[in-house]
């Protein structure tokens, strides 16, 4: 029995690697870009929920009717006025103090109040604040929004790591994949082939390893971000439950592999001319 000759195809074995490569860097794109968006349309959506209440937390008791009176007198600029009683401010202060009626002593007045406008907001504000504290939701909840511009952050910067890692890895596709034709190329040059004939033979061969890695890439992302979405929105907390990506996103998360592809494209031209060149 005769054993079959190994064949070893390294014009092939590179072309699978690297769409291996492109893959999983097209993936992380996606991904990092993916939440990014997802973050964001949270962080406007929390603001925009919150901008228009406020807390009103009378310290001295002698301002007490003064503050009810600029309460009224501007209840054409309110949707809604809630006074927190002190039941509900037990309630809420239970788990971390104990002691019964001795609290009752310390407790502030408080209203939540629901604005029509910000510019109401921002004028019954300015009455209100000679006599009391005055506090948005928006501005009390400052460190969630802190804390998700910091994750958006993170996350663009991961996005640019693998950009530049993806714009490595094409010079290397291209550079590698002009050696290993170095044969071709001779013989394209001496049949009189133009360097830009040249250069779009290799554009073509990274194009088609781009766009399947591309394609791969994006379906793998998009279960994963979907995961994670329903993961937010099970959580239901603060700005995790806000987290959402628009149809507009998820055209624009699209666009991303696209514009890999491009940006893949230009790379190719640029490393092959620069080849081209030096020899």
């Amino acid at each position: 029995m005769t054993k079959k000759p190994i064949v070893f195809s390294l014009v092939r074995d590179q072309s699978i690697f690297m769409t291996a490569i492109m893959s999983l860097l097209t993936f992380l794109a996606v991904l990092a870009f993916g939440i990014a968006l997802a973050i964001g349309t949270g962080v406007i959506r929390w603001n925009s929920q919150w901008d228009l209440f406020a807390t009103v937390q009378i310290m001295d008791s002698a301002n007490t009717e003064k503050v009810k009176k600029i309460i009224d007198d501007n209840a054409n600029k309110l949707t809604n006025v809630s006074e927190i009683t002190t039941d509900q401010m037990k309630n809420l202060l239970a788990p971390w103090i104990s002691g019964g009626g001795a609290l009752e002593n310390y407790l502030p007045k408080m209203y939540e109040l629901q604005f029509n406008t910000k510019e109401d907001l921002e004028s019954t504000k300015e009455q209100i604040s000679e006599y009391a504290r005055f506090l948005t939701h928006s501005q009390a909840l400052k460190s969630s929004t802190s804390a998700g511009w910091k994750m958006i952050l993170i996350s663009s910067f991961v996005l640019l790591l693998t950009l530049g890692a993806i714009g490595v890895c094409i010079s290397y596709i291209a550079r590698n994949t002009a050696l290993l034709h170095r044969r071709e190329l001779e013989i394209l040059n001496q049949i009189g082939a133009t360097d830009s004939y040249i250069v779009r033979q290799m554009q073509i061969i990274i194009a088609k390893i781009c766009i399947t890695a591309g394609a791969i890439g994006f379906v793998v992302a998009t279960p994963f971000l979907l995961l994670v979405l329903g993961a937010a929105h099970s959580a239901r907390v603060g700005l995790m439950a806000m987290l959402s990506i628009s149809s507009w996103g998820w055209l624009t998360l699209l666009m991303l592999p696209i514009a890999i592809i491009i940006f893949a494209i230009w790379i190719t031209k640029r490393t092959t001319i620069n080849i081209l060149k030096n020899n």
